[in-house]
């Protein structure tokens, strides 16, 4: 983790959103999410505001509304189980625009749609104002398991190696007049899977005897100790404090 690593979802740029140490985003991200989760279907005004909560963050963020309803497009397989709810659930039935749907099944497809939209925006909000190095460190401060931290981080640094060593395979059949139109490339196909495995396995067995050869005993070193201020604290935990708020009055009321 001694080194950055950019990703696509992440959106440089210096706000006081950005500014905040790792673990406090994960915190309370997680809290808001518990929240929200928390927070009974027939409470539909709650949902608008949790929307505003993180709208306002966004703002405060400098994180385009385009920016973010583009990431937001990863929950459509989410949205078309929500669809399907009302035709299949069983239940007591109304019609809406000559269809016969399930009550249950409206109820369930509002329930997966309004928390389940919060959760990804939440979490785009997380990812497009921290970098994942950053994130892992946030994990590790958050005393999460080192040897999960450390998976991760391999995941993450290699994960762009093997992409990259497969678009170069890609381009070396493309070379020889290699072009995938039926059955009868998937043996190439197979084959150049099975290469791509061997050498990952390779240069992971490489990397880990450099690491020995280095002094690595099972963890990795501590480079950077991020700490937060109780100051920094109280500003990444107005989100859910608020959203908590929201909730308790949605229960009430």
């Amino acid at each position: 983790m001694g080194a950055g690593h950019a990703h696509r979802l992440y959106r440089k740029g210096r706000s006081p959103v950005h500014a905040l140490p790792p673990h406090t985003k994960l915190t309370a991200v997680l809290c808001f999410v518990v929240v929200v989760v928390s927070t009974p279907r027939e409470a539909m005004w709650a949902f608008g505001v949790y929307a505003l909560l993180l709208a306002a963050v966004a703002r405060a963020a400098r994180v385009p509304a385009g920016f973010l309803l583009k990431r937001l497009l990863i929950e459509v397989p989410f949205v078309a189980f929500a669809v399907l709810l009302p035709f299949v659930a069983q239940g007591e039935r109304v019609d809406v625009l000559g269809l016969s749907l399930s009550v249950n099944g409206l109820w369930g497809a509002w329930n997966v749609l309004a928390k389940g939209t919060l959760g990804v925006a939440a979490s785009v909000l997380l990812a497009a104002t921290t970098e994942l190095r950053e994130l892992l460190l946030g994990l590790q401060r958050l005393k999460l398991p080192p040897l999960l931290v450390q998976i991760a981080s391999f995941m993450i640094r290699y994960g762009d190696v093997i992409t990259d060593e497969m678009r170069r395979m890609k381009i070396a059949r493309e070379s020889r007049g290699f072009e995938a139109r039926g059955v009868r490339q998937w043996g190439v196909l197979a084959k150049s899977a099975g290469a791509l495995f061997i050498r990952s396995y390779e240069r992971g067995e490489r990397v880990h005897l450099a690491m020995v050869s280095r002094g690595y005993a099972g963890s990795m070193p501590v480079i950077d100790d991020v700490s937060a201020s109780r100051a920094q604290w109280t500003h990444a935990l107005a989100l859910p404090v608020a959203a908590l708020a929201v909730c308790l009055l949605g229960w009430t009321l």
